[in-house]
């Protein structure tokens, strides 16, 4: 989930990094009213979720009420990625003697945690022209400070800035730790002519997956997480998120809705989208993508069963996961079927294909029987599941 650059530097706040001060504005009146509280020339900036603002005419400096008010009028106007702007922040303007990038990010070449840092902050970055280093972290162990350390030195920076910038990574590194986060970057961190180090701007991703033990975090910044997405979520996506935060237990609810009319319970180690994709080369029109897995409740699996049958125009439902170990098929079996009879549909007619191979397997296959339903060992691959599914669904 990404944060909106007014809640990532509330949360830097927090956590002991300086930023500039700032108000909130929503029309350009109010951004007029704001910035005669912060001092002759500010900073009119779009909130988007979304980099490159400056590019695309979402951030600029004004000064005096009159060029306050047409700064964010443009601002507001502008499309960022696709994205509206939804709000201003007004900011103070700093008087910066240098910029540099500091950042937490998840590495793919390290399948894990690393610091990135580099002489030059803003839209340089991004070209690559800069000096940069990346060094390893690891998410099991907090002390990292040699390694923040060694980010800073490879730039060839020492004495009073190595010190300062290794003290700015060391708390991006913890709030990276204690909030769950993908992504916590400062650009550009700027150094202003009185010494001081200040996050000009900021962004932030908490891990989705971690949502549930951060709910101070969300409460904090006043966040409603099923209306974060890069596109605008969907009735049948927010009740989806709803279901699935109802219960602790498991995941289901985790929906992307498609123009198709074949609704979806997949999940497994990744072969969600196998068997999305599958269902698609077989020529099927899938009415959404989902993930299911982790032992949620009967209730769960029945309520986004029934949410996904309750679409008009569908009438059918493909079950398909991976061998699962850590999930009672017979669970999800119970689910499906309660969620068929809840939508008004005879399980027999409504489940194209049901495919849960492994733990309770055999309570499963009898559960499904005793309403009609035939249920796929691990015989019958993820790819014929869903040439099965389609066959159903187009007969």
């Amino acid at each position: 989930m990404r944060l909106f650059e007014h809640e990532a530097k509330a949360l830097f706040r927090r956590a002991g990094l300086e930023t500039p001060r700032g108000l909130l504005a929503e029309t350009p009146a109010e951004a007029v009213l704001a910035a005669a509280e912060l001092g002759p020339r500010v900073a009119v900036k779009g909130q988007v979720r979304s980099g490159g603002r400056a590019k695309a005419g979402a951030v600029r400096l004004a000064e005096g009420p009159a060029e306050v008010e047409a700064a964010a009028r443009a601002v507001l106007d502008a499309r960022v990625a696709g994205q509206p702007v939804g709000g201003l922040l007004i900011e103070e303007a700093v008087p910066v003697e240098s910029e540099r990038y500091l950042g937490i990010v998840y590495d793919d070449r390290s399948g894990g945690p690393a610091a990135v840092a580099s002489l030059a902050g803003g839209i340089e970055v991004e070209s690559g022209a800069a000096a940069a280093a990346r060094v390893p972290l690891s998410a099991l162990d907090p002390a990292q400070d040699f390694r923040l350390k060694e980010a800073v030195a490879t730039l060839g920076l020492s004495g009073r800035e190595l010190v300062d910038l290794t003290g700015v990574l060391g708390r991006l590194w913890r709030l990276f730790t204690e909030r769950d986060l993908l992504l916590a970057e400062i650009n550009p961190l700027a150094r202003t002519d009185d010494g001081r180090w200040i996050a000009l701007d900021a962004r932030v991703e908490i891990d989705d997956d971690a949502l549930y033990r951060q709910a101070r975090t969300v409460a904090e910044l006043g966040i409603d997480p099923a209306t974060r997405s890069d596109r605008e979520a969907s009735d049948l996506e927010l009740e989806a998120a709803r279901i699935d935060r109802s219960d602790h237990r498991g995941v289901a609810g985790r929906v992307v809705q498609f123009e198709g009319s074949l609704a979806l319970l997949i999940g497994g180690g990744g072969a969600s989208l196998t068997a999305f994709d599958a269902v698609r080369a077989h020529g099927g029109s899938p009415a959404n993508y989902c993930e299911i897995g982790g032992n949620p409740s009967v209730r769960k699996v029945a309520a986004l069963t029934s949410l996904l049958l309750g679409q008009p125009g569908i009438d059918r439902i493909a079950v398909i996961m991976n061998v699962v170990n850590n999930t009672r098929a017979d669970l999800i079996a119970r689910g499906v079927i309660r969620g068929c009879l809840d939508a008004g549909l005879e399980p027999s007619s409504a489940i194209a294909v049901f495919r849960v191979p492994g733990a309770w397997e055999d309570e499963c296959v009898a559960l499904l029987r005793h309403y009609g339903v035939s249920a796929c060992d691990r015989g019958v691959s993820i790819d014929e599941a869903a040439g099965l599914a389609v066959a159903a669904a187009s007969g």
